[in-house]
């Protein structure tokens, strides 16, 4: 045990002989010894590139006759120089900040010095002087090595000098994780002394990296002795270098960091770190998403940037979190233009904004506006002709759609058969619709309105000769989105509790939005005519568990420090959802997170909604969810009557109604 700690002390004893380095390097180019030592070292290079000249001059045979006019002349070529240097201010700049104006001064300064060499051999005819060639040589070299030296004194200034001086105020930081992720990230830190963060150790389970060193940072020890080492180092910050983790060991570093009540942040995921240009300015705190357990995806790079590569691109709900998020995977594969449809216009404001900052290339049209307007959308198609659309508008909020089935049929099924009808009128090539989980077998008019959105389009495939493929992509929840209990939470934990969930066993299918976003993309490379996708969406998580998994994130104790108050399940919501109806075939597709419905024979739902679209805004809520239940019976195979079927939106009318 004795030897294993004098050889984990190693390590430590060597970073801090770096520390004495830098202390004693500081002090010779900042201290009183400053001036002596410039002057010095400038004498030396001049002697130097003097003598190394007259060696070039005669192919390093000087003849004594030369050598010892060098030897009576070096002495005053030495103080001419470093007179001019003076003279042009060069003994007053700062030695560690070297740049091209700096290179130009004592090009100027050496320059002027070579000069004044020639014209006094040019009086003197040479007699007593060295070769004129050699002194044009002595000039280059004499440049080469006082820029030479500046140049090395911004290196130590950046590799030791910065950071001594930051030290004393910047956090002591712990990268748990030696692997390539945490180099990546030690090197940054390390270039950036502003960031007020000082990387002291790594930590690490595999024991070839114990005692060993990263960048000149010791791997202290391994995770289950991580927290005395963090006491004895002092450190302020921990941050989880590991992109590949499991859930499970994410969350024992968190609890562990947050009973030793040291702050702890956690990389970008694989995904953001392979699509987007990671720095350490990304580092963001854990975040449930980093506990799903989800492997990374990984997409067809090349089919996704070839098929928007050079499109029009339409994303209508662009303000929403999916909409969003397309329009920054679309805006990073350089599309001819990228057009975005919203009608709130402070988020339609927002994305407009991050597209312009982030992909200054790319040309960009915002336009506020609703897709239930046939005639703006009559506008948009025939004034910007978009090759691709993006349906990702529509109303998501279960219980509020279920007060007003009129209003979720109206945006999410009217509202995608005005646009697909435009599309078809003007040649778009892709239509992709994003819908839901909730649309199987639903039981609420959200979902439902949503399944007559999936009914809409494989009607309308092919209609008129129309070349437009229409497609379908149905996934389960996001974290995080403006619309996930995510939010909800995290705010309820701020004020303290208590955090609500419906149902203790209620459970949801989850994935991260840039996960979804990227498989709705590769769904729409290879989609055919009235194709329908369902997303893999692994398996289904408790809302309770999520809950306490946040409650536990943010350091706290559940139904300790924050307790958990269950409420009831609301109006039309189930206590688990599938994404896929038993009687439906599944199919594979080109990408094993993404498998093909197969469509069985679906019922028109395109005249029975015009016949109603006038009507629908009248009618009582119980009402509209009896025609809706009638439109959908039998689209998932004949399983249920139209009575069954609306069985579900009747009783959640009826509760609201009471």
């Amino acid at each position: 045990m004795e030897n294993h700690a004098i050889g984990r002390s190693q390590p430590l004893m060597r970073t801090a002989r770096g520390n004495r380095f830098s202390q004693s390097l500081h002090d010779l180019v900042a201290g009183p010894l400053r001036g002596p030592l410039l002057l010095a070292s400038y004498a030396l290079i001049f002697c130097v590139s003097s003598l190394l000249a007259l060696l070039t001059r005669f192919d390093l045979n000087i003849p004594p006759e030369f050598l010892q006019r060098w030897a009576e002349s070096i002495l005053w070529v030495i103080a001419l120089k470093l007179a001019i240097l003076a003279a042009f201010g060069q003994f007053r700049s700062l030695l560690t900040f070297f740049s091209f104006p700096d290179a130009k001064m004592i090009f100027v300064a050496l320059g002027s010095a070579a000069i004044f060499q020639l014209a006094a051999w040019f009086v003197s005819g040479g007699v007593g002087m060295i070769p004129r060639g050699t002194i044009v040589v002595d000039f280059i070299l004499s440049f080469l090595g006082v820029c030479g030296l500046r140049i090395v004194m911004r290196i130590l200034r950046d590799r030791f000098f910065a950071k001594r001086a930051h030290a004393a105020q910047a956090k002591r930081v712990a990268i748990l994780g030696a692997g390539q992720a945490g180099a990546v990230l030690a090197r940054e830190i390390q270039s950036k002394p502003g960031l007020g963060l000082d990387v002291v150790c790594f930590f690490d389970d595999d024991f070839k990296k114990i005692d060993r060193t990263l960048h000149g940072i010791p791997v202290v020890s391994n995770f289950e002795e991580m927290l005395p080492a963090m006491s004895r180092l002092e450190i302020a910050k921990a941050i989880i270098a590991m992109p590949g983790a499991s859930p499970v060991l994410i969350s024992r570093l968190v609890s562990d960091l947050n009973t030793a009540g040291i702050d702890h942040d956690i990389l970008p995921s694989v995904n953001c770190i392979l699509t987007r240009k990671f720095s350490v300015e990304r580092l963001r705190h854990v975040a449930p998403e980093d506990l799903l357990g989800r492997a990374p995806v990984l997409l067809d790079e090349d089919a996704i940037n070839s098929f928007i590569h050079g499109a029009r691109v339409l994303v209508t709900g662009a303000g929403g979190s999916i909409g969003r998020e397309l329009c920054r995977q679309i805006a990073a594969r350089n599309p001819e233009v990228l057009i975005l449809m919203e009608r709130a216009e402070p988020a339609l404001f927002e994305v407009e904004q991050e597209i312009l900052r982030d992909y200054p290339s790319v040309a960009l049209e915002a336009l506020a506006g609703s897709v239930c307007n046939e005639h703006q959308l009559e506008t948009v198609f025939s004034t910007h002709l978009p090759t691709i659309v993006f349906h990702a508008a529509a109303h998501k909020h279960v219980p509020l759609m279920e007060k007003q089935p009129g209003e979720a049929v109206w945006n999410n099924t009217f509202g995608t058969l005005f646009c697909a009808r435009a599309a078809q009128r003007h040649g778009a090539r892709r239509f992709v619709l994003v819908s839901t989980d909730k649309a199987v077998d639903p039981s609420n008019a959200m979902g439902a309105s949503k399944r007559l959105a999936e009914l809409v389009l494989s009607e309308l495939q092919g209609r008129d000769g129309s070349p437009t493929v229409f497609c379908s992509v149905r996934f389960g929840n996001v974290l995080d989105s403006s619309g996930s209990v995510v939010p909800v939470f995290r705010r309820q934990i701020a004020m303290g509790g208590p955090v609500t969930v419906t149902h203790p066993e209620v459970e949801r299918y989850f994935m991260s939005i840039p996960e979804a976003v990227g498989l709705i993309l590769q769904s729409a490379t290879f989609a055919g005519p009235a194709d329908s996708f369902v997303l893999d969406m692994g398996f289904p998580i408790r809302i309770d568990q999520l809950a306490r998994q946040m409650i536990e994130l943010q350091g706290f104790k559940p139904d300790r420090d924050i307790s958990i108050v269950y409420t009831g399940l609301r109006p039309g919501e189930k206590l688990r959802e599938t994404p896929i109806h038993p009687s439906e075939r599944i199919a594979p597709s080109s990408h094993s997170k993404i498998r093909r419905i197969l469509q069985s024979t679906v019922p028109s739902v395109a005249e029975p909604l015009e016949a109603m679209r006038w009507r629908l805004h009248y009618m009582p809520p119980t009402e509209v969810m009896g025609w809706m239940a009638s439109l959908i019976a039998g689209s998932h195979g004949g399983s249920q009557s139209p009575d069954s079927q609306a069985q579900g939106f009747l009783n959640s009318a009826g509760k609201e109604s009471a």
